[in-house]
C-alpha cells in the first residue's frame, strides 16, 4: 500500500499532526479536548486532526 504524505491527508492522528505543525502532542490534546474544538475528529475513542480546519486555526491563532 503506498504512504500517503501528511500534507495531503485529510486527517492525522496527534503524531503527524505534531510533526506537521511544529506543535507538541500534549499541546495538541489539550487544545483537542475544549468542547467547541472544530478541529477534532472522533471515531470512538481515537482522536484525528482535521487538517484543513487545523490549519486555518493556526493562521487564526496570535499564540497556542
Amino acid at each position: 500500500m503506498k504512504e500517503v504524505p501528511i500534507w495531503e491527508k485529510s486527517n492525522l492522528t496527534l503524531e503527524e499532526a505534531a510533526a506537521y505543525s511544529g506543535i507538541g502532542i500534549s499541546k495538541i490534546r489539550q487544545m483537542s479536548d475544549r468542547e467547541d474544538c472544530e478541529f477534532v475528529l472522533w471515531v470512538g475513542t481515537k482522536r484525528l486532526i482535521k487538517r484543513r480546519k487545523f490549519d486555518e486555526y493556526i493562521d487564526m491563532a496570535y499564540s497556542v
